[in-house]
C-alpha cells in the first residue's frame, strides 16, 4: 500500500512541546515565534523532517501555521481545516484562528504589547514577512530573523533530510528538452537586464531540467535549489547521492551539480541583478544576496507560468493517464455498488480497494495524495485522512465521499465522487444537485482572454448562494504533469488574479459540507483551451474535461436541472461510456451503461 493508516497527530504532546518551546524562546530573548508548515523550498508538500507544525501542535493539514506567544498560541487554519483542527490539537493550549480572515500581524499586535517575535528566514517568503511587518508598524512588537530554529533545537528525534533517488523525465512526455526551456527562460533574463535567477520551488526545478524524484511522498519532486544564468547554464544544488550516472548524463553539460551545502556560497558568488521571487523564495535568499552587495531584482519564478501552460505532448500524455485512471475508478465504483449492500465495509477497506484497482493498471507510480474517504459525518471534514483510530464503518443510507488521485509517468490525476450508499434522503439529493450544477457551470463556461480564476469562481457557487449556502475552499487548484497535484500559480478562487491561459490544468471541485452530518464534493480535472469562434469573434477560452467517470444518477434531482445542464450531463455521460467502456471488464461495462443512461 502507498497509503498508510497510522495516526500522525499527537495532541497529547502539544502542551509539553509548547512549554519546551517557550522556555527556549525565553533563553533567546524572544517573546514569540512563528511556526509555519513550509520548508526551505516553500513548496506545499514537505518531507517528514520539516513537519514542524505537526510535531509541535498535532495538526496534520497541508496549510497553516502557529504563532507562539507567552500567554497564547494561535493555530492559524483556513476553511478546509476548521473541523479537522478541533480533533488534532489540544484546545486547552492552542487557540484555532480563522485565517486568512484574521491576519497574523493583526493578531500578534492584539495579543502582545511589546517584544520580539522570531522567525526562521528560510521558512518564510519576503511577501509574508513584509505583510506582518506592516501590520506591526508603530506597535511595540518587532519581527526578528533568527539563525537557529528553536523548534529544531528541541526536536530531539527530528528525521534527516530526504535522499530520494532522482530519475529522468523523458522528452516524449515532457514535450521539450531542458536545453530548449533554459534557452527561452534565459532570453527573458537578458531582456529584463538580469544576470541570473534563483529557483527554489521543487516542481520548478524538476520541470526546468526534466527530472523527477522521491523526496516527498505522493509528489515526484527533488529537493534542491537551482540558479539559471542569462546564458542558459544551470547550477543545480542538490545532494549528490540523489543523482546516479544516468541522471547526470541526462542533465548534460549545461547543468553544473554542486552539493546543497554550497548553496549559500553559490549565492554569494553571483553577479547581479539576480531575480528572486518574493512570493515563493525564502527571505533568506534575498538577505544573503543583499549582504554580499548583490542587487536583488524582484520578479516571478520564470518556470511557474511555462510549467502551468502544458504543451501538446504533456496534454496528450495527461489525457491518456486520465483514461487509464477513469477505467480504474469505474471498476472501483462498480465494485463498491456490489459490496456496500452486503455490509462490512469500512473507510480503510474502501481506500485499500481503490488503490488495488489503480495498481491493477500496472502503471501506478504512486497515489497523488492520501485518499480522502469520508463516510457520513466524516465526509464533512474536507481533508479527512482515515486512520486506524478514526476508521468508520460505511453505514447504510448515507453518503460516502471519495477524493483520490494517482501519479502515473504520463500524468497526475485527481478526482472526487460522492456516492449514495442506500438511500441517504432527499436533503442529500438536493445538496448534491446544487454541487453538480456548480461543476456543470464551470464546465460549460466560455470566457474572454484575460479572465482570471477569481472571475469565474462564483459560477460554481451560484446555486448554493441562492440557497444561503457556500463552501470554504477554492473551486479549483492547478495540477502538474506528473508533478505536484496542487500546482501554482493557476487556480479558480476568489483571490486568484492569475490570468487563465491555454494548456493550464485545473480542478473543478465545488462542494457542500454539513458538520456532523455529511459532506459532498464533486471533482473533474479540466484544461483551458481556445474556444471555437462565436458571436463577434472575440478570442475566447473554454474548458476541456479530461476526467471521465459518471456522476451518481441516484443523487441527481433531474427536475432541478435546466435544459442546458441536462444536455451537458447527458453528453458528458455519453463521452464517459464511449471513452471508458472499451477499457473495462464485461461486468463493469454493463454497470457503466446503466450509470450513463440519459436523464
Amino acid at each position: 500500500m502507498f497509503q498508510s493508516f497510522d495516526s500522525h497527530a499527537s495532541p497529547d504532546q502539544g502542551p509539553p512541546r509548547l512549554e519546551a518551546l517557550r522556555q527556549r524562546l525565553a533563553g533567546m530573548g524572544l517573546a514569540g515565534f512563528i511556526v509555519p508548515r513550509a520548508d526551505v523550498h516553500q513548496g506545499e508538500y514537505v518531507a517528514t523532517r520539516d513537519e514542524r507544525l505537526q510535531w509541535l501542535t498535532g495538526f496534520t493539514g497541508s496549510a497553516g501555521f502557529a504563532v507562539v506567544l507567552p500567554d497564547v498560541a494561535g493555530a492559524f487554519i483556513d476553511g478546509r481545516y476548521r473541523t479537522q483542527v478541533k480533533g488534532q490539537v489540544d484546545l486547552g493550549v492552542y487557540t484555532p484562528v480563522a485565517w486568512p480572515e484574521v491576519k497574523p500581524g493583526d493578531w500578534i499586535r492584539e495579543k502582545l504589547a511589546a517584544g520580539k517575535v522570531g522567525f526562521d528566514p528560510w521558512l518564510h517568503t519576503a511577501d509574508e514577512i513584509a505583510k506582518i511587518e506592516v501590520a506591526l508598524d508603530g506597535s511595540g512588537v518587532s519581527l526578528v530573523s533568527v539563525a537557529e530554529n528553536p523548534v529544531d533545537a528541541i526536536w530531539a528525534d527530528q528525521p534527516g533530510a530526504p535522499l530520494g533517488q532522482a530519475f529522468a523525465h523523458p522528452e516524449e512526455l515532457a514535450g521539450e528538452t531542458s536545453a530548449a526551456k533554459r534557452v527561452k527562460l534565459a532570453e527573458g533574463l537578458v531582456k529584463a537586464g538580469q544576470k541570473a535567477t534563483v529557483i527554489t520551488l521543487p516542481d520548478s526545478l524538476c520541470w526546468l531540467v526534466n527530472i523527477r524524484g522521491a523526496d516527498v511522498p505522493k509528489n515526484p519532486i527533488v529537493h534542491g535549489f537551482a540558479v539559471l544564468a542569462d546564458d542558459g547554464a544551470v547550477t543545480l544544488f542538490v545532494a549528490p547521492a540523489k543523482l546516479d550516472e544516468a541522471v547526470r548524463a541526462h542533465l548534460g553539460a549545461g547543468v553544473t551539480i554542486r552539493p546543497v551545502e554550497e548553496f549559500v556560497q553559490g549565492l554569494q558568488s553571483l553577479t547581479g541583478p539576480v531575480r528572486v521571487d518574493r512570493s515563493t523564495a525564502p527571505v533568506a535568499v534575498a538577505d544573503i544576496l543583499k549582504a554580499a552587495g548583490i542587487e536583488v531584482s524582484w520578479g516571478d519564478d520564470p518556470c511557474r507560468l511555462p510549467k502551468a501552460c502544458k504543451n501538446p505532448a504533456e496534454i496528450a500524455a495527461t489525457r491518456e493517464a486520465h483514461l487509464r485512471d477513469g477505467a480504474a475508478m469505474v471498476e472501483f465504483l462498480r465494485w463498491l455498488d456490489e459490496a456496500a449492500p452486503k455490509g462490512g465495509l469500512t473507510e480503510i477497506s474502501v481506500v485499500t480497494a481503490l488503490e488495488g484497482f489503480r495498481r491493477a493498471t500496472n502503471a501506478l507510480h504512486d497515489i497523488s495524495f492520501d485518499t480522502i474517504c469520508g463516510s457520513g459525518p466524516n465526509g464533512a471534514i474536507m481533508h479527512y485522512r482515515v486512520t486506524e483510530e478514526s476508521n468508520r464503518a460505511v453505514g447504510a443510507n448515507e453518503l460516502l465521499l471519495v477524493d483520490s488521485g494517482a501519479q502515473y509517468l504520463d500524468g497526475t490525476t485527481d478526482i472526487t465522487r460522492t456516492i449514495a450508499i442506500g438511500d441517504p434522503g432527499e436533503e442529500a439529493r438536493v445538496q448534491y444537485t446544487r454541487v453538480l450544477q456548480g461543476v456543470i457551470a464551470i464546465s460549460r463556461v466560455r470566457f474572454p482572454k484575460g479572465i482570471s480564476g477569481r472571475d469565474i469562481d462564483a459560477l460554481a457557487r451560484f446555486n448554493l448562494w441562492v440557497a444561503g449556502q457556500d463552501f470554504d475552499h477554492g473551486t479549483g487548484h492547478g495540477v502538474g504533469a506528473f508533478l505536484s497535484v496542487h500546482e501554482g500559480p493557476q487556480r479558480i478562487s476568489r483571490v486568484s488574479e492569475v490570468v487563465l491561459e491555454p494548456g493550464m490544468i485545473l480542478s473543478n471541485e465545488p462542494g457542500y459540507y454539513r458538520e456532523g452530518a455529511f459532506g459532498i464534493r464533486l471533482e473533474n480535472l479540466i484544461v483551458v483551451e481556445t474556444a471555437p469562434p462565436l458571436g463577434d469573434m472575440r478570442p475566447q477560452f473554454s474548458f476541456e474535461n479530461i476526467t471521465f467517470v459518471p456522476f451518481d444518477r441516484r443523487l441527481i434531482l433531474a427536475a432541478e436541472l435546466s435544459p442546458g445542464e441536462r444536455d451537458w450531463l447527458n453528453a458528458y455521460h455519453a463521452k464517459v461510456l464511449e471513452k471508458i467502456g472499451p477499457r473495462v471488464s464485461g461486468a463493469t461495462l454493463d454497470w457503466l451503461k446503466d450509470a450513463c443512461t440519459p436523464i
